[in-house]
C-alpha cells in the first residue's frame, strides 16, 4: 500500500470521526512508520521522530486526565453554587 493511499484512508476516516489530538498523533505515527529511510542519518531522524511522538502521546494523555479532573471540580463547584443560590 502506498503512502498516498494510507493518507487518503486516514483523511476519509478522520472526516467521519470526531477529531482528537490522538487522531492526529496516530496519523503522524502512520506516516512516520511508512517511510523507509535510506541513509543512517534518515534512520536516526525517524527514530527521533518516533520517540518524540511517544512523548507527545504521553503528555496528551496527561493533559486529557488533568482536563477531566478540572471538569469534575468545576461541576462540583457549580452544583455547590446552585445549592447556595436555592437557599
Amino acid at each position: 500500500m502506498s503512502l498516498n493511499s494510507h493518507w487518503r484512508k486516514f483523511i476519509l476516516n478522520e472526516e467521519m470521526e470526531e477529531k482528537t489530538i490522538f487522531t492526529y498523533i496516530q496519523g503522524l505515527q502512520e506516516v512516520i512508520n511508512n517511510f523507509k529511510p535510506r541513509t543512517m542519518t534518515e534512520r536516526r531522524r525517524f527514530a527521533l521522530a518516533k520517540q518524540q511522538i511517544k512523548e507527545v502521546k504521553r503528555l496528551a494523555r496527561r493533559m486529557q486526565n488533568e482536563v477531566h479532573v478540572l471538569q469534575e471540580k468545576l461541576n462540583i463547584l457549580e452544583e455547590s453554587l446552585n445549592e447556595n443560590e436555592e437557599r
